[in-house]
């Protein structure tokens, strides 16, 4: 499983779709999980739950990611099925009036590659709260720290004042920008996320990012038909943008 996440990170084609790190409703995870692997998507994530990744796992071939923040609980997610592990997708603190500073991350970094190993596959998200400067400088520490992959964000902070499509780029444009510099300054893959849709992933990968995370655009959706629609569009975007660039 973790040869097909290179793979398709060194092929800059990896779909990750984000069932949220707060979302424990079985039911829920499941369908955002079949629709994910109908849809063509290269792996899921999930909240940390060792009873929600053995169901995840006895749900799908796609590879599994689980997210959480205390490395305790990405060490017990490894021993339950989780192909790789993840640091962030802090969106759901931020409501709540939590911010994580960069020395944070790195000590949470820090203590789960202790834990781990140096096998294990491990991500790590940059908070869109530091600036601009400050998310490149902790990306090139967390690198030098042992992670596998540096995740961006930054939706939830886009205010964009347009519809259509010049409000789906303004929605982006926070992530867009930290994936432009991020994976300009590292050596490992770069996965853009966070309030991407079908109009922007083709300037993720445009702006050096190895592949995209998807959460929103798709787990908001109510049917399984429409989350699976939504899903292939944003792999078409991915192929068709390999089409017009040859990325």
């Amino acid at each position: 499983m973790v040869a097909i996440l290179q793979q398709a990170f060194a092929a800059r084609r990896a779909v990750k779709i984000i069932a949220g790190l707060d979302n424990f409703d079985s039911g829920r995870v499941v369908q955002i999980v079949r629709a994910a692997e109908q849809g063509g998507a290269t792996f899921v994530d999930i909240a940390c739950d060792a009873e929600l990744i053995r169901l995840v796992r006895r749900t799908t071939e796609l590879p599994v990611c689980v997210s959480a923040i205390e490395p305790e609980d990405l060490l017990m997610a490894v021993r339950s099925g989780a192909d790789c592990v993840e640091i962030g997708n802090f969106d759901s603190f931020y409501a709540k009036g939590i911010r994580f500073e960069a020395r944070q991350v790195i000590d949470l970094t820090r203590r789960s590659r202790d834990l781990l190993g140096p096998n294990v596959l491990l991500s790590v998200t940059v908070p869109h709260t530091l600036n601009l400067d400050e998310q490149v400088n902790l990306a090139v520490q967390l690198e030098a720290l042992g992670a596998s992959l540096i995740q961006t964000e930054g939706g939830t902070a886009s205010r964009p004042t347009h519809p259509g499509t010049l409000g789906l780029i303004e929605k982006a444009a926070p992530t867009l920008a930290a994936a432009y510099e991020i994976a300009r300054a590292v050596s490992i893959p770069v996965l853009c996320a966070s309030g991407l849709s079908a109009v922007t992933v083709p300037m993720a990968l445009a702006s050096g990012a190895a592949g995209v995370g998807i959460g929103t655009a798709v787990n908001r959706l109510g049917d399984e038909v429409a989350m699976i629609a939504q899903v292939r569009s944003i792999v078409e975007a991915v192929a068709a943008a390999h089409r017009l660039v040859r990325l």
